[in-house]
């Protein structure tokens, strides 16, 4: 098989999964028991020291859901997650999803109006959060939002007075069964950056994270026998997305504190990865430390970087020997235009996914030529097939299932 062939025949097998989790499978519970049940004590999970299998990973979902339950949280309330990459991150916001409560990933950067106005929107009466945050949240108390209670990871010191109850994140006891859960219910809100005022509360289903991993997946090539290395936020689409392209391809997910540039190479040998992820300037930062022998001793073949600038495609690729996915997605969609390795263009996000369609249209939503600046519409082809499996409910100015963005088309 040439090179092509051996792509688009990766691309097939993943998209074979769609026939695996039907539609009505595609809820987190569903996900979680299928591959528990299929791929029992394999690694699923790795933050840090602490490794999970999938059946693991199934059974920590269903001990927080429970411990969340019996704290008061009820099917649909929201409960928000300030922390950094550690397994209590993943752990919450699994058992939100069993327990069919909402999670509220918050940006570690938010503070003062930013944080209250999250807070307040979200509704959320519990959140759990790292101690170092307790300061900000117990101002944002202060300030009126409409918390009730506060769990917290890791050791609180002295000083830590809080106006609220608080108390450690409960110990995991025992497990209760998932909340009927469906595809097109709302799994997590996140907050966009509020690049144009406050942040907007995006309300993602629990099924548009399964086309998230499915078409990630699909572009990377992912099977089973990979190891994802990951440094991005969990409260972020990408590093959220990653775990469910693992999820779903049975492969192995490893989470990262942080981008460290100076250890990126040996991390990479460290772990066995396969496939990793950056964002466009961490590519030519990497390009700027010293050369090292070690940044092509290791297994490491594609990195998924969307928005990395053409002149460093090359430059990246034969020096530490892995190969560039671009492409265009954000919370609001999916991973909508991205073509495979070989397809691609340096300087070109790709073409159209499958499953989605665009329309250039002015500011008066009247269709327009490619070949000019306007704006970019995104919208599953048949809302009869496709909307409860990828739509968005959206707290923004969009035609009912559609979103926009401000995208230059090449008429790729």
């Amino acid at each position: 098989m040439s090179a092509a062939d051996i792509e688009l025949a990766g691309e097939a097998r993943v998209f074979a999964l769609a026939e695996v989790f039907t539609p009505s499978m595609r809820s987190v519970p569903q996900m979680l028991t299928r591959q528990a049940e299929h791929h029992g004590a394999r690694t699923m999970v790795t933050v840090g020291e602490k490794s999970l299998s999938f059946a693991e990973t199934r059974s920590l979902a269903a001990s927080a859901g429970k411990a969340l339950r019996e704290a008061g949280v009820k099917p649909g309330d929201t409960v928000a997650i300030m922390c950094g990459n550690r397994m209590e991150f993943i752990q919450t916001f699994l058992g939100c999803a069993w327990c069919g409560a909402i999670a509220v990933p918050i940006n570690t950067a938010s503070r003062g109006a930013q944080l209250e106005h999250i807070l307040r929107n979200c509704g959320a009466r519990l959140a759990v959060i790292e101690t170092v945050f307790m300061g900000v949240f117990a101002a944002a108390v202060e300030a009126g939002v409409p918390l009730q209670a506060v769990w917290m990871i890791g050791e609180a010191g002295e000083g830590h007075a809080f106006p609220l109850p608080s108390g450690p994140i409960p110990a995991m006891a025992g497990e209760m069964e998932a909340h009927p859960s469906k595809p097109s219910d709302t799994l997590a809100i996140l907050y966009t950056s509020g690049t144009t005022g406050l942040s907007k509360g995006v309300c993602c289903p629990h099924a548009q994270y399964f086309w998230w991993g499915l078409h990630t997946a699909a572009l990377l090539g992912i099977d089973e026998e990979d190891v994802l290395l990951t440094c991005l936020p969990l409260f972020h689409t990408n590093a959220l997305n990653t775990f469910f392209q693992a999820l779903l391809t049975g492969a192995s997910i490893v989470v990262e504190q942080k981008f460290s540039a100076s250890r990126f190479s040996a991390r990479l040998a460290e772990t066995g990865a396969t496939v990793t992820y950056l964002l466009g300037a961490m590519v030519p930062i990497l390009l700027s430390k010293e050369r090292s022998e070690a940044d092509s001793r290791h297994r490491t073949r594609i990195t998924l970087a969307p928005g990395v600038p053409s002149q460093f495609h090359a430059p990246f690729s034969e020096r530490f020997g892995i190969n560039i996915i671009d492409g265009y997605g954000s919370t609001e969609t999916n991973f909508v235009i991205g073509d495979q390795f070989l397809a691609q263009r340096p300087g070109k996000m790709g073409r159209v996914r499958p499953g989605f369609q665009i329309a250039i249209v002015d500011a008066e939503d009247n269709e327009v030529p490619a070949a000019r600046r306007a704006s970019l519409w995104f919208a599953p082809p048949s809302p009869s097939r496709w909307q409860p499996a990828i739509s968005v409910r959206r707290k923004r100015r969009s035609r009912p299932g559609e979103t926009s963005g401000s995208i230059r088309a090449t008429g790729r």
